[in-house]
């Protein structure tokens, strides 16, 4: 007896199957009339079948009435196509099937966006008819390529140990670096559970409970101003965390999961063994990519030249010089020794908001080479001949240089680094490169109130314990890390402190006293005071490790239904209005600002 709805999916069907009797269910993604026959290319989340109906079919005029995107169920004998005619871009490509019988499942209106082919539409239009866009290839394919990373990423943390705990979704609110998403409760009048920012807390405490290797796939929820690369409201991340564990152990764990994560899914593309990922400090990843999520297949360092141009004859660069806290950095440009790019770049420099890049390029002058632009001839030749010598550069290369507080240029000088790269060609972009970022700045201070707090994630256990909280706070660093690959950060985490008296120091400098901890971090600090581990871990994020296997630069094109720019979810309509009803349960009213 036939199924219902189908024998086959419309991607099984071969030619071994010529002269079966089939029946196949699907939306109908394209419609052809040649001459009087009607061929259509019926597809489901499987594949495509091309489907054929001429006049002497008993439902030809049913067929005739068929649109796009109508769901369809049709009857039909499998067919051999001509040998011209195949089509070996589809599992299908051999045969066709000729409709004894259609019905109709589901009719479709006018439709807002087409799905067949890859016409643009805005953002708003797509995900406001989400359910159609996702109907598009790209869309399935990305959205299928999500659902297996992340079932790969669970079989590859169960086989090296970890089990999967899940932790609450309703708790409390923690400053934890992002705005939280309250959530009024309706039994304690006045009082807010919180989504969670991470499962920080809890994972925490599930070490401190005895449990020596935990991982969930968790739902992170902030309340974020949107980015290309982030989603403004939930997003998931692979969160683990282990006991008794060093900074490197944590590395030795998660490092391969990664590498074969990326691997799996590369398509060809080339993946850095994760023995060769580099380790780099804070401080250098500054100083050499003016970022802390360098892009590594870029092979461009940034250098410190100050003592270059100390009391040199370029006056703009050597007064920034007699401030403290200031330097002249320079970007080598491999092959970009031309005035006409140089001119290019200094006019980026502008864009960005600076007064524009200095540059000194070398070329060949009747066989000698030749340095040129207005710096060289400001600090001469001896000068000039140091740089190239610091920075390894020859004829036809180029340098730019930025000058002051490295916090007023560090942005731009990272941004043009990857500029530079892109127009000259240096990246390969068939690599997935890695790197280790650590030794991050616990505290930093506030250069208008001189207020000291917390850069990064407070409970980092600090690098060389209560005496380095003891010394200067801005010299402290914490055993945290990050991994960076091709620009974007992919995981976060650190070695945790687990020491009350060392956590109550952390936060005082931070201006938090004892009482304030305990309030904010009360389930914590209690657990640590009976016998707490030493513990690590990290989260890393997979809606951007989809996003860059799947080579697209919005994260919104691998999540099944995002917000928009706005936080908006305009296919539901959230946020909505709550009812008065809803409201008075709460013992809640809301308040319009004027």
């Amino acid at each position: 007896m036939m199924h219902d709805y189908r024998s086959h999916t419309c991607a099984e069907l071969n030619i071994e199957d010529v002269g079966s009797e089939v029946r196949l269910s699907g939306w109908v993604h394209r419609i052809r009339d040649h001459g009087g026959i009607l061929f259509i290319d019926l597809r489901d989340h499987y594949g495509m079948t091309q489907v054929l109906c001429d006049p002497d079919s008993p439902v030809f005029t049913e067929v005739e009435n068929v649109r796009s995107e109508w769901c369809i169920r049709i009857d039909g004998t499998v067919k051999a196509r001509d040998n011209e005619l195949r089509n070996s871009k589809i599992a299908t490509g051999d045969i066709e099937v000729f409709v004894r019988d259609i019905e109709v499942l589901g009719a479709s209106a006018e439709l807002p966006l087409i799905v067949f082919g890859d016409q643009e539409y805005p953002e708003e239009t797509r995900l406001r008819y989400r359910f159609l866009d996702l109907r598009r290839e790209v869309m399935q394919k990305n959205i299928k390529l999500r659902a297996d990373v992340i079932a790969s990423i669970r079989r590859r943390m169960w086989d090296i140990g970890f089990k999967e705990y899940q932790t609450p979704i309703i708790t409390a609110s923690s400053p934890e670096g992002a705005r939280d998403f309250l959530i009024p409760s309706r039994l304690h009048e006045g009082k807010f559970y919180a989504l969670p920012q991470a499962p920080q807390q809890f994972k925490q405490l599930i070490m401190v409970s005895g449990f020596d290797k935990y991982f969930q796939i968790a739902p992170c929820f902030r309340d974020e101003d949107p980015r290309a690369d982030r989603s403004p409201t939930d997003f998931y991340q692979l969160d683990m965390e282990m006991s008794f564990v060093t900074q490197q152990d944590i590395f030795n764990t998660v490092s391969p999961v990664i590498a074969d994560i990326f691997k799996e899914f590369s398509e060809g593309k080339a993946v850095d063994a994760p023995e060769n990922w580099e380790i780099v400090s804070y401080r250098d990843a500054a100083i050499w990519y003016g970022t802390d999520k360098p892009d590594l297949r870029n092979p461009i360092r940034m250098q410190d030249v100050s003592t270059h141009f100390k009391n040199s004859g370029f006056a703009i660069f050597s007064n920034i010089l007699e401030k403290d806290g200031t330097e002249i950095r320079a970007i080598p440009a491999p092959g970009g020794g031309s005035r006409k790019f140089c001119d290019r770049m200094n006019s980026f420099a502008q864009k960005e908001g600076l007064p524009g890049m200095g540059y000194i390029f070398w070329r060949d002058n009747e066989g000698q080479m030749e340095a040129a632009g207005p710096l060289a001839k400001n600090i001469g030749p001896e000068r000039t001949e140091a740089i190239r010598s610091q920075l390894g550069l020859s004829v036809g290369d180029a340098a730019f240089f930025l000058g002051g507080s490295p916090k007023t240029f560090q942005r731009v000088s990272g941004k043009a680094r990857d500029v530079i790269g892109h127009e000259l060609n240096l990246i390969d972009t068939n690599r997935f490169a890695f790197a280790w970022i650590v030794d991050f700045p616990i505290f930093e201070k506030d250069d208008e109130t001189g207020k000291i707090d917390f850069e990064h994630n407070p409970f980092s256990m600090p690098q060389g314990g209560l005496d380095a909280l003891n010394g200067d706070p801005l010299n402290v660093l914490g055993y945290q890390y990050d991994l960076a690959c091709n620009g974007f950060e992919l995981i976060s985490g650190a070695i945790r402190n687990h020491q009350p008296e060392l956590m109550f120091k952390a936060f005082e400098i931070a201006g938090y006293d004892e009482d304030e901890v305990r309030r904010r971090f009360g389930g914590m600090v209690n657990a640590f005071q009976y016998g707490a581990p030493p513990h690590g871990g990290c989260a890393a994020g997979i809606d951007r490790i989809v996003m860059l296997l799947a080579n697209q630069e919005n994260i919104r094109e691998v999540i099944m239904f995002p917000m928009n720019q706005r936080a908006e979810d305009l296919m539901m309509g959230a946020p909505s209005e709550p009812t008065s009803e809803q409201l008075m349960e709460l013992n809640l009213r809301t308040i319009t600002k004027s």
